[in-house]
């Protein structure tokens, strides 16, 4: 794999890692599996990975046919997505819970894999964006780079949240919680950076 491989793999981990956040997600995984036993736990994280990961897939492979389908324009779609992903970074640094991280009062059973864990917390639009918006133009190489790079966060997603319990014990609620600011402000600043990008394909500049 050469140079601009690496990096480009590099970019899209670090975006998948800030739209994701599986660290500042824990609190919400811990919070929808409160009184679930170890099993019910590894098989509501397996659920939710796999689930998250298939979504993501279909959204790298059939994003350019639902373009067409909607006749959605790129600039529109990189400017739309990028006031969203701004939006979800900056209410991530005032620490507030976005519609996409929200948690519902949900009993504890093998359902809340799908929803709300897998949707819309880990695929949930700012993901799904964040997919499209690499594949968009991409070669095969660089979709398959897309898709391994999601594959391994989805298997670090399954970690943590299959190790919920033992990561809060060790790392404690404060370190969790400035590691969710910093990906916040990665997330607002990607954000910015798509919507000026939509920009200057829509005016041309």
């Amino acid at each position: 794999m050469n140079n601009e491989l690496v990096i480009y793999a590099v970019t899209v981990f670090t975006g998948f890692f800030a739209v994701m956040n599986p660290i500042a997600n824990l609190p919400v995984f811990l919070s929808l599996t409160e009184g679930a036993d170890k099993k019910s736990i590894a098989i509501i994280a397996r659920k939710s990975t796999l689930t998250a990961l298939l979504i993501i897939v279909a959204s790298v492979f059939l994003g350019k046919f639902i373009f067409e389908l909607f006749h959605i324009t790129i600039p529109a779609f990189k400017m739309t997505g990028g006031i969203l992903l701004f939006i979800v970074g900056f209410d991530m640094l005032k620490s507030k819970k976005t519609s996409i991280h929200s948690q519902a009062s949900i009993p504890v059973d093998e359902g809340i894999a799908i929803s709300p864990l897998a949707i819309p917390i880990l695929a949930g639009p700012g993901t799904i964006v964040t997919a499209t918006n690499f594949a968009e133009g991409a070669d095969y190489i660089h979709i398959g780079i897309i898709v391994g790079v999601f594959t391994l966060m989805s298997m670090l997603t399954f970690w943590t949240f299959n190790s919920s319990t033992f990561i809060v014990n060790k790392l404690g609620n404060n370190l969790i919680a400035v590691v969710g600011k910093i990906m916040g402000l990665i997330l607002a600043i990607m954000g910015m950076d798509m919507l000026i990008e939509g920009i200057k394909l829509a005016f041309k500049l």
